[in-house]
């Protein structure tokens, strides 16, 4: 079995999934390397459309994320991440979920967990979108 990184220029999805739970915390992108890098270490790495590379999750924050079981879908090209989150935030903005926000019936949004962080707490400073 080998997964697809042709369809999407080398990428393919990765859901993370609370193993415990089965919570959605995230959506991250992973090219091969990064996909071995994971596999080979058992924390999960993404690969950065915006930057250009590699990060592991946790490196600036502390909240990492160990493998506890992946997934592949019948397509070969998307992947689920099921982990073991060590620490209390997997989003930027302080939520345990990057899914906090509810899209309402009349389009509107609304925020449908609590923060567990502040992102000064997470990164030192106020993060930059």
């Amino acid at each position: 079995m080998e997964l697809d990184f042709e369809k999407e220029d080398g990428l393919v999805p990765a859901i993370v999934q609370d193993a415990a739970n089965g919570e959605v915390l995230m959506l991250g992108f992973m090219n091969r390397e990064a996909f071995d890098c994971t596999t080979r270490t058992g924390q999960v790495t993404f690969y950065s459309r915006s930057r250009k590379t590699l990060w592991t999750k946790g490196e600036t924050s502390g909240q990492r994320l160990f493998v506890r079981e992946l997934r592949v879908d019948c397509d070969l090209d998307a992947l689920l991440v099921r982990v073991e989150l060590r620490g209390a935030a997997v989003c930027h903005e302080g939520y345990r979920s990057c899914f906090f926000r509810r899209l309402e019936p009349d389009g509107a949004l609304s925020i449908a967990a609590d923060r567990v962080s502040s992102p000064e707490e997470l990164y030192g400073k106020e993060r930059e979108r």
